[in-house]
């Protein structure tokens, strides 16, 4: 769809831009922690703002973010057995835009 002249349009890229400021800078940053999955000790290293999805999806389901992942690395691992992070960064790609 073409604008009318003199239309203000705002594109995704700069209403993702205005959404994101210098107050938000703690988002960007990468956290570790430290998880048991099936037993076994693991780090997993995300940014703050996919821990925060992640944390609101552990509470929808009635889990600890722990036994969340657990169940996330089950399902998912079988594509993608090399990396759980990226494995995570996806789910809450899809949470956000499918369940939200």
């Amino acid at each position: 769809m073409i604008p009318e002249k003199g239309q203000d349009v705002e594109r995704p890229l700069t209403r993702l831009f205005s959404l994101c400021n210098t107050d938000q800078n703690e988002e960007f940053e990468p956290v570790r922690r430290s998880l048991r999955i099936h037993g076994h000790s693991t780090t997993v290293r995300l940014e703050k703002a996919f821990w925060t999805v992640l944390e609101l999806l552990a509470e929808e389901e009635g889990m600890c973010v722990s036994e969340m992942v657990t169940r996330i690395h089950d399902h998912c691992m079988i594509a993608n057995d090399k990396n759980l992070s990226s494995c995570l960064r996806v789910v809450c790609l899809k949470y956000i835009n499918i369940c939200n």
